[in-house]
């Protein structure tokens, strides 16, 4: 189950970091468009429009590279939220669909859950530890 865990971090990381990348992509094609045009207007207006997409894009992938970094460390909390997006991933078909599946099976797993509650122990026990 270490393998599943490592491969759904890294798919999560490399899926999200892309979809920032698209983002900065849209932005500068966007506000590019208007700069091309010579319009002040237009300018302004494509300014405008490629900054709301471009947060879209990126407010929507900040989840998945936090939430796989986590999963490497095997915190619960990225469980839990890697867990969500597997269910949100369902809805994007056909990629996204196989992606869920795959999360949801691997997280849900009975065999999964001693990993993540031994990093919560070991972490409890450090912080005792220290103080």
């Amino acid at each position: 189950m270490e393998k599943h865990i490592t491969i759904l971090a890294v798919l999560y990381i490399v899926c999200s970091a892309f979809g920032i990348l698209v983002a900065m992509i849209v932005f500068v094609a966007v506000a590019g468009g208007g700069l091309i045009s010579g319009d002040p207007e237009a300018m302004a207006i494509a300014a405008g429009v490629g900054t709301v997409i471009a947060l879209f894009l990126t407010i929507i992938s900040v989840p998945g590279v936090i939430g796989g970094i986590g999963l490497l460390k095997r915190k619960e909390w990225a469980r839990i939220l890697v867990l969500v997006l597997g269910f949100i991933e369902l809805l994007n078909i056909p990629i996204g669909t196989a992606l869920g599946i795959y999360t949801i099976w691997a997280l849900m797993n009975k065999d999964m859950i001693p990993l993540f509650a031994s990093s919560y122990v070991l972490s409890v026990s450090r912080s005792e530890n220290a103080g």
